[in-house]
């Protein structure tokens, strides 16, 4: 990312990542978040955020008008991510997008041998109490860019503070992608 880039981040939470991009890299830093105490926690932090559920879309905003878009821990807590995706490419130039991997062979022993829903170091809630509607693995997510048309730039895999190189699917808790392009539109109902 670029010093002095215009970054939107949705679902920015807490705002502690746009936080880290305006301290170093000096982007010009913009969030949606749905929850009122993240907004509250980010406004505290100088950061600029908006009130808004991302699954309504980005109608007031431009095509383009973002040199990134930011779905940061976001994409599988959507309730509509295809079209969220969608509206991400349209606003912004690129889009970097963070999930966790519910391949990770943790998540895969949980299920095999325990037959129960998984917790894991990338995924620490409970069935029950998880913000996670969609359960995607690596392997998903680049299926879903090539049937989508979206192009991904570069792709990073990390389990805790290690990049992963071989097998990501397998051994990746997090799957980190920097894409462009696809089907773009406004998002309509």
């Amino acid at each position: 990312m670029e010093p002095s880039s215009s970054v939107l981040d949705l679902g920015c939470g807490d705002g502690e990542l746009l936080a880290l991009l305006v301290k170093e890299k000096g982007v010009k830093a913009k969030g949606i978040d749905i929850n009122e105490q993240a907004i509250h926690e980010c406004i505290a932090k100088g950061l600029s955020v908006l009130h808004g559920d991302i699954d309504e879309g980005l109608l007031d905003y431009a095509d383009k008008s973002f040199d990134y878009v930011i779905l940061n821990q976001t994409f599988q807590q959507l309730r509509k991510p295809d079209a969220v995706l969608r509206e991400a490419l349209r606003v912004g130039k690129e889009a970097i997008v963070s999930f966790p991997n519910f391949a990770h062979f943790s998540a895969r022993l949980q299920i095999f041998f325990a037959g129960r829903t998984p917790v894991t170091q990338s995924l620490p809630h409970k069935w029950y109490d998880t913000p996670n509607l969609h359960f995607l693995s690596i392997s998903d997510f680049v299926e879903y860019c090539k049937m989508r048309n979206i192009h991904i730039k570069r792709a990073e895999f990390v389990s805790g503070d290690r990049k992963i190189h071989m097998f990501p699917n397998l051994l990746a808790l997090v799957g980190i992608f920097l894409i462009t392009g696809g089907q773009t539109g406004r998002l309509e109902g």
